[in-house]
């Protein structure tokens, strides 16, 4: 018995001083101008790369059905090079961001590329929707107005909380707007499970069994979890910040959590959808073109 209490008193104690030596490295690196840099220039990196894919799918899509105009896959990636391109900006000169003036500024090249996010990746909510309600034989009319209503709605109320940050950057402001990006995050969440999760269960009844359902059934699938999970994180990360101020991502000095936080809500999330959606149509079609496959 007693040597078990001396167990037990070891692991504690050497739980302590891991811990402890885990929060004096993560001090020493955000402290550290060398670590900054060199954090901020592979989240630059990573965010450039992941553009440059965007724009060579756009590219390689164009050359292969010029014919169709701006298809909802073309705008997919479009917007893809154009807010990965924003971010690999904003943090490869990050300083010169910090020092902009006034400070509303930051908070537009921040938060802009985070809205532009949620418009590509609803993009998929709402063709997802629409073959959905194809499939079921049910009006699709108002499903593109409730897309451009919602995504204007959104983004005129982010410019008056721009407005208010600019006119009086009061605490209570900084925190409604964390609030409001979190509850936005939550519903591009919400749409990928209703609508993917629709379509999955539509696709999974199909009582054909063939390469190309299967493969459909997979891509449905994988992309839905993917974005539900880095939407999620994205608003619970967001809410957090708003009761801890260690978790605040609105300024550049955290290079270890924007790190983190990055990779796993923008990033890696958006390699892997653009791997997974990595297939072109087809140089001739029949019918209506379907652009995301």
């Amino acid at each position: 018995m007693i040597e078990t209490l001396e167990y037990v008193q070891t692991l504690r104690v050497l739980f302590r001083h891991g811990l402890q030596g885990i929060v004096d490295w993560w001090e020493r690196v955000n402290a550290s101008t060398a670590w900054q840099e060199h954090i901020f220039l592979g989240l630059a990196t990573a965010y450039a790369i992941v553009s440059l894919v965007a724009l060579i799918q756009l590219i390689r899509i164009e050359l292969r059905v010029p014919e169709y105009g701006w298809t909802t896959q073309k705008v997919f990636h479009l917007l893809n090079f154009f807010v990965n391109g924003v971010r690999a900006a904003v943090f490869c000169f990050r300083e010169n961001v910090q020092a902009l003036s006034p400070e509303v500024l930051q908070h537009v090249l921040l938060d802009l590329p985070g809205l532009l996010f949620f418009t590509t990746y609803t993009l998929l909510v709402l063709f997802w929707a629409e073959i959905y309600y194809q499939a079921r034989s049910l009006p699709t009319d108002n499903l593109r107005p409730a897309f451009l209503i919602t995504n204007a709605t959104i983004y005129f109320i982010q410019a008056c909380i721009w407005v208010c940050l600019w006119w009086s950057p009061s605490p209570v402001v900084l925190t409604v707007a964390k609030v409001f990006f979190a509850g936005v995050s939550l519903v591009a969440a919400l749409g990928f499970l209703l609508y993917g999760g629709r379509l999955f269960l539509m696709l999974r009844r199909f009582p054909i069994e063939s390469k190309g359902r299967r493969n459909k059934l997979r891509e449905v699938g994988c992309v839905t979890a993917i974005c539900f999970t880095c939407f999620t994180v994205r608003s619970v990360i967001m809410t957090l910040s708003v009761f801890y101020k260690g978790a605040d991502l609105d300024v550049l000095y955290h290079p270890i959590l924007n790190a983190i936080y990055y990779m796993l809500v923008e990033i890696v999330p958006s390699a892997l959808v653009l791997y997974i959606l990595r297939k072109m149509p087809p140089k001739r079609m029949g019918g209506q073109y379907h652009p995301i496959r």
